[in-house]
């Protein structure tokens, strides 16, 4: 292969920093990864070291072209993706942050958005930006952390500070301070942007009270976003695929026509359906959105968004000792009494679509004198099924779902095959498990790739997309509606205004 036909992919996540370098077929070669410090001031705030993200990233790049045995010079391009709405803010000339990134999962501005959303605000919000008035967005963490950092608004206002999703962060870093620029799909997720009519919304700026000149320059996905420094990658790359680590994974899944749908398992889990080139505004608390969006037009999807999913295993693992690593819950599910049913409704930072509920905490419901790890590990898993179902079931009736609908599932949860199962068991339709399960890193490669030429248009991409395992339902309607009910009633009784 010719040199300067790899393409680096980095894939900044809520728990590591990750760089995967790809060939110019787009099959991934070497990988650098590693983890940071999670942060937790308060019950249910949560930050991360902004320098922190910086560094782990530079250290994955080293690692991963260390490991293809590449030099920076023989990278053509360089596509990233990056946990969502996540915020930092920082000084344009130190180009220091000035407090800890507040991470997405951070709840920590609940009562502020209780208190627009009774004052009537919501409808507004939807209506603009296709969210809802909820804490996991940027605006009210950025609004926080200008009236409580020192001297910060009025910095703000004097356009000395520059605000960023973590893509926008690691670009200023990648390109010395040169590009202060985001792509559509981060920029949509802030409550700060008009995603119909494509720019910051003056509205939503006012209500919270932040200065313009704070925000990044919107682009599309596939877009020239600014060549790096030699001091910061050791040679001058260009930036040219960026997108929110949800929509990322929709293009690798390449779910690029109508109606197709794909759900991501990692710490929590996302659905995203592809609505064309309509806006779907849903009746049923999901959230709409912006997939992806490639020469100036954007592809719209609506979005379910389910806060917990492999963090649960985690909590399995770290929490209770249940588990030594992740592998094991499959098997333990597998040897559980089946004539228990124990639910697990792992809201242990709220919950999520088409819920959302902040206050509401985590609960174990239906233990016997028999429950033991088993039983636990079983429950853990089927949550991760019935919470797509919440989901799958609400796009269904906002009409953007249909019972022909397959999923195409990506993830570290996909491995199992067991919870995979369980999926298309409760979903009573078709789970598609791809090839290459790296899909998050996999579209902002082919963002890159695609403006680079080195791959076609999003058709032939989709040509080449390969499936590893498809799990049809193997449980009778009866049996899952019967389980589901007892779901309901588990979520029910969990929720904090009931």
């Amino acid at each position: 292969m010719k040199n300067g036909e790899h393409i680096l992919a980095l894939d900044q996540g809520t728990t590591s920093s990750r760089a995967i370098v790809f060939d110019d077929k787009l099959r991934p070669i070497a990988t650098g990864q590693y983890e940071f410090t999670q942060h937790f001031p308060q019950s249910g705030w949560v930050e991360h070291d902004a320098q922190e993200i910086w560094a782990t990233t530079r250290k994955a790049v080293s690692t991963a072209l260390a490991d293809a045995d590449l030099t920076p010079r023989q990278i053509a391009a360089i596509g990233i993706t990056n946990q969502r709405e996540t915020v930092v803010v920082w000084d344009r000339d130190t180009g220091e942050a000035i407090h800890r990134a507040i991470v997405w999962q951070d709840r920590r501005t609940a009562q502020t958005t209780d208190r627009l959303r009774d004052e009537g605000h919501e409808e507004e919000v939807i209506t603009r930006t296709g969210l809802l008035l909820d804490p996991y967005f940027s605006a009210s963490k950025l609004a926080w952390l200008l009236d409580n950092v020192e001297g910060a608004r009025a910095s703000a206002r004097e356009g000395r500070l520059a605000f960023g999703t973590i893509d926008t962060w690691l670009i200023w870093n990648l390109t010395d301070g040169k590009r202060h620029v985001t792509d559509a799909t981060n920029a949509a997720r802030t409550m700060l942007y008009n995603i119909h009519e494509g720019r910051w919304d003056d509205h939503m700026l006012d209500m919270w009270n932040i200065p313009l000149s704070m925000m990044p320059e919107v682009m599309d996905c596939a877009a020239e976003f600014g060549m790096t420094s030699g001091e910061a990658l050791g040679a001058s790359v260009p930036i040219r695929g960026v997108a929110g680590d949800q929509q990322a994974a929709t293009v690798g899944q390449a779910c690029f026509e109508k109606g197709m749908m794909k759900s991501t398992y990692g710490t929590g889990c996302f659905a995203l359906l592809n609505t064309g080139d309509t806006a779907v505004r849903s009746q049923n608390r999901l959230l709409t959105t912006i997939g992806y969006q490639i020469g100036g037009k954007p592809t719209y999807a609506v979005e379910g968004s389910i806060f917990i999913a492999g963090a649960a295993v985690q909590w399995l693992r770290d929490g209770l000792g249940l588990i030594g690593s992740a592998g094991q819950t499959g098997g333990l599910a597998q040897d559980a009494d089946p004539h228990q049913n124990v639910y697990l409704v792992p809201a242990f930072t709220g919950l999520g679509a088409p819920y959302w509920d902040a206050d509401a905490r985590g609960a174990l419901f239906g233990m016997t004198r028999n429950t033991g790890p088993k039983e636990i590990a079983k429950a853990t898993l089927e949550s991760v099924a019935y919470q797509t179902r919440d989901l799958f079931e609400a796009m269904k009736k906002d009409g953007a779902a249909t019972d022909a609908t397959v999923l195409r599932v990506d993830g570290g949860m996909t491995a199992s095959d067991w919870t995979m199962q369980a999926l298309a068991d409760q979903l009573q339709a078709p789970v598609d498990r791809p090839i290459v399960r790296e899909t998050t890193a996999l579209g902002a490669a082919y963002l890159a790739a695609m403006q680079s030429d080195i791959a076609g248009p999003p058709e032939d991409f989709a040509k080449s997309w390969q499936r590893d395992k498809q799990f049809t339902p193997q449980m009778d309607t009866e049996t899952a509606n019967r389980k589901y009910a007892g779901w309901r009633d588990a979520v029910r009784r969990t929720l904090s205004t009931t």
